[in-house]
C-alpha cells in the first residue's frame, strides 16, 4: 500500500517549492556586488575616525568592562548609559575588546553588517521574484546614499536594518509553509531590532501581521495562534534585557541615560518613543513643537522630499509607490507587496508626520523596502510587458525616477552639472526605448528592450551611485551625519556630519550661528555654527571663558551646540594631565554631556564622567552625589568649555548647579584652550 503525503493547498502568492536553479551567470555577478559593496563600504573608512564619538566612547567602554558592555554604558566606569538600548553596541564592544580600540575596530563592523543586509535582501527577493530581481534590489540598498553612509558609520541603523531584513527573510519563509519557527525566527529578529533602536523596529510589525492574515497557506484560527506566538517572540526577545535593566536595583547599575526618572521603560516609552511622534520629549534639545515641527524642519508628505533629506533615500521612492500600487495589482506575490509596501508606507508615515527629533539619517529605514518593491515590481511589469498597461506603468517609473534625480541632482547646484542632464536625457531615451520595443519585431524588439533597460538602469542608478562615492570620499563624524554634496535648502537646522560640523549655519532661533533666545541663558550668542564658539552675556551657569550660552570656553574645539553634537579633541598636553595618577581615581574627568566626555575618554582610554547624559539634561549625578563623589577622591578633574545642560525642553538642571558649584569653589586653569578644574 503506497501513502501519499499531502500538503496544504497554496495560494497564488505562497509557492510551495525551493526556487529554480539559478543560471551560471547568477553567483559571479552577485560575487561582484558583494565584493563591490565591501570595498565601497571599507574605502578610505579611517578618514571618519571615530564616527559618531557617543557611541564610539562607549563600545571602548564595552571592550574594558563587561558590566558596561551588557548596560551599554558610555564609560568603564559605569556612571550613565546611552540613549538606546544596546545592541549594536555588543557587536562594536565586542569588537574592541578583540581587535582594540581603533577606529578601524568600531567602523568595519558596520561595513561588514552593510554586506550581509544586501546579501540577505537578495535572498529574500530572490526566492519569489528571482536572481535578477534580487540582484537589483541588493544593487538598489547598496547605492543608496544614506545606506552608504550608515553601513560605514557606527550609529544603531546598520545592524536594525540587518535585523528588520533578516525579520521580512523570516516572514517570507513562514508564507511558503505556514511555518511557525520560521514566525518565531521574524519575531525574534524584530525583537533584537528593539534591542538595537527600541520602538523604530516595530514599525514593520503591521505589515507582517497583515501579510500572514491575508495570505498564510492555512487557516484563519491557525494564523492567529501563530501571530500570537510571533507577538510572543518579539516580547520575550526584546523584553528580557529591559526587564533585568527594571528589576536590579539602580545602585547595581549605571543610570539609564536619556531618562528623567532612571527608567528604561520612560526611555522607551518616552523620549525615544511616543515623545517623538508628539514631540513631547523631556531632556530634548528644542525638539518638536507645533504643527511643522518646530526645530527639526516641516513636517508633512513633503518632508522625505525636501532640502537635504530628499538626497538621502527618495531617488527612487517615486517609482517604488507606483510599482507597489502595479504589483499590488499584477503580481502573484502580493503577500511580499504587502510586506515591503507595509515597510514602506508605515515607516514613509511616520516619518513625515514625527513632531519630535528628526534627523535625515532615519531615512535609511526605506532603503531596504524601495530596494525590494523597485526590483519585484520590474520584474513583475518586464514578465508582462506585453500588456501595454503593464509596459506604460514600467516606463512611467523610469521616467518618473529620471524627472526626480533631475531635481535632486540640480539642488547641488556644483555637484557634477553635467550628470542631471545624463539623467534626464537617458531616463527619456530608456523609457521611450521600452515602449516602442513591443511594436518591432520579436528579434529586433528584445534587443532593443534590452538596450533600453540598460540605459533606463542608468537613469535610476546614476544620481544615487554619484552621490554615494561623494559619500565615501568624505570623511563624517558627529552625531548627526548626512549623505551626499551640501545643497541649496538643506533640511537640517544647524545639522551637519561632513566631518562633522554644522553645513547650514546653526540651528534656527538660536543656537550657535544665530541669536539665542534665551537658551538654556537669557544672554544672545553670536559666531559661526561650525564651532559654537561666540560671545555672550548670562547664559547657562559655567566656568567662564566664551561660548555665548553655554559654559566656559573652548578654543574653538567643542564643535556645534556648544559641543553636543560632536565630541572634543583634546590637546596632547590636556590628554597628558587627566592621564596623571589616572589608577587613583574612578573617573578622571567628569564633563557636562556625553559627546564631550566622550572626546576625553577615546584621547585617554580612561573613564570619563557624562554629567547629565547626552544632552546635559539627565538629573544625574545630583548635586549632593556629585559633591559625594568629589569627596570621596572619586573624580580627579571637571572639564569645562562643553555641554548644554540646563533646563533642555523640561529637563533637568543639575549640570548647571553641578558647573556652578565647580566654578564658585574650584580654582580655574587654562589647559590646551580648555578650563579644566582640579577637584582633588
Amino acid at each position: 500500500m503506497t501513502t501519499t503525503l499531502v500538503r496544504p493547498a497554496a495560494t497564488a502568492d505562497t509557492p510551495t517549492q525551493t526556487p529554480p536553479r539559478d543560471p551560471v551567470w547568477v553567483r559571479p555577478a552577485l560575487g561582484v556586488l558583494l565584493a563591490g559593496t565591501l570595498v565601497a563600504y571599507v574605502w578610505n573608512l579611517s578618514a571618519s575616525g571615530w564616527g559618531n564619538a557617543f557611541y564610539a566612547a562607549a563600545a571602548q567602554a564595552g571592550g574594558e568592562s563587561w558590566k558596561a558592555w551588557f548596560f551599554g554604558s558610555s564609560d568603564a566606569s559605569n556612571f550613565i548609559t546611552v540613549d538606546k538600548t544596546p545592541g549594536a553596541l555588543w557587536v562594536t564592544g565586542l569588537s574592541v575588546r578583540i581587535f582594540g580600540l581603533s577606529s578601524w575596530s568600531i567602523l568595519v563592523p558596520q561595513a561588514l553588517i552593510g554586506v550581509a543586509t544586501v546579501w540577505l535582501l537578495y535572498a529574500t527577493v530572490r526566492r519569489w521574484h528571482g536572481a535578477a530581481a534580487g540582484l537589483f534590489a541588493g544593487a538598489v540598498l547598496a547605492t543608496t546614499p544614506i545606506a552608504t553612509l550608515m553601513f560605514r558609520f557606527n550609529n544603531p541603523d546598520a545592524l536594525l536594518m540587518l535585523l528588520l531584513v533578516a525579520g521580512v527573510y523570516g516572514m517570507v519563509r513562514a508564507l511558503e509553509r505556514g511555518s511557525t519557527w520560521w514566525l518565531v525566527f521574524a519575531g525574534g529578529s524584530v525583537g533584537f531590532g528593539f534591542l538595537t533602536k527600541m520602538l523604530q523596529a516595530l514599525l514593520v510589525v503591521p505589515a507582517f501581521a497583515l501579510a500572514y492574515l491575508l495570505f498564510a497557506p492555512t487557516g484563519w484560527g491557525r494564523r492567529l495562534v501563530q501571530l500570537l506566538v510571533a507577538g510572543a517572540a518579539v516580547v520575550v526577545s526584546a523584553g528580557w534585557w529591559v526587564a533585568i535593566v527594571e528589576l536590579i536595583p539602580a545602585s547595581w547599575r549605571p543610570y539609564v541615560g536619556g531618562s528623567q526618572n532612571n527608567s528604561i521603560l520612560e526611555l522607551t516609552l518616552g523620549y525615544n518613543g511616543l515623545g517623538r511622534i508628539t514631540g513631547n520629549e523631556t531632556g530634548s534639545v528644542g525638539g518638536g513643537g507645533g504643527a511643522n515641527g518646530g526645530r527639526w524642519g516641516e513636517t508633512g508628505w513633503s518632508r522625505l522630499f525636501d532640502g537635504q533629506t530628499g538626497g538621502q533615500a527618495s531617488w527612487l521612492l517615486p517609482a517604488a509607490l507606483i510599482l507597489l500600487v502595479a504589483g499590488l495589482i499584477w503580481s502573484t506575490r502580493k503577500a511580499a507587496y504587502v510586506l515591503w509596501g507595509g515597510w514602506l508606507v508605515v515607516t514613509a508615515v511616520v516619518f513625515s508626520t514625527m513632531q519630535g527629533i528628526f534627523h535625515d539619517y532615519y531615512t535609511v529605514a526605506l532603503a531596504p523596502a524601495i530596494g525590494a518593491l523597485v526590483a519585484m515590481g520590474t520584474a513583475t511589469l518586464w514578465r508582462r510587458r506585453g500588456n501595454l498597461y503593464a509596459l506604460l506603468t514600467l516606463s512611467s517609473a523610469v521616467a518618473v525616477t529620471a524627472i526626480w534625480s533631475y531635481v535632486l541632482l540640480a539642488r547641488a547646484t556644483d555637484f557634477h552639472p553635467w550628470l542631471r542632464v545624463a539623467v534626464l536625457l537617458t531616463g527619456a531615451a530608456g523609457a521611450v526605448g521600452l515602449l516602442v520595443s513591443q511594436q518591432l519585431g520579436r528579434v529586433i524588439g528584445r534587443r532593443v528592450s534590452l538596450a533600453a533597460a540598460a540605459v533606463a538602469l542608468f537613469a535610476v542608478l546614476g544620481g544615487p551611485v554619484a552621490y554615494s562615492l561623494n559619500t565615501i570620499a568624505t570623511p563624517h563624524s558627529g552625531s548627526i551625519v548626512t549623505a551626499g554634496p551640501a545643497v541649496a535648502g538643506g533640511s537640517f537646522p544647524g545639522g551637519g556630519g561632513r566631518g562633522g560640523p554644522s553645513r547650514n549655519g546653526g540651528f534656527p532661533g538660536g543656537f550657535p550661528g544665530g541669536t539665542a533666545p534665551g537658551f538654556p541663558g537669557t544672554g544672545t550668542g553670536t559666531g559661526t555654527g561650525t564651532t559654537g564658539t561666540g560671545t555672550g552675556t548670562t547664559g547657562f551657569p559655567g566656568p567662564g571663558g566664551t561660548g555665548g550660552a553655554f559654559p566656559g570656553g573652548g578654543a574653538g574645539q567643542r564643535g556645534g551646540m556648544g559641543g553636543l553634537l560632536n565630541a572634543t579633541t583634546p590637546s596632547a598636553e590636556l590628554v597628558a594631565l587627566l592621564r596623571e595618577d589616572a589608577s587613583r581615581y574612578t573617573w578622571v574627568g567628569a564633563a557636562v554631556g556625553s559627546n564631550s566626555a566622550s572626546g576625553y575618554q577615546l584621547a585617554t582610554e580612561l573613564p570619563v564622567m557624562a554629567i547629565g547624559g547626552f544632552n546635559g539634561s539627565d538629573p544625574a549625578p545630583s548635586l549632593a552625589r556629585f559633591q559625594q563623589y568629589v569627596a570621596d577622591g572619586q573624580i580627579h578633574y571637571f572639564i569645562g568649555g562643553a555641554g548644554v545642560g540646563g533646563r533642555s525642553n523640561g529637563g533637568s538642571s543639575v549640570s548647571a548647579e553641578i558647573a556652578a558649584w565647580v566654578a564658585a569653589n574650584y580654582t580655574a586653569q587654562t589647559v590646551g584652550g580648555i578650563t579644566v578644574y582640579d577637584l582633588s
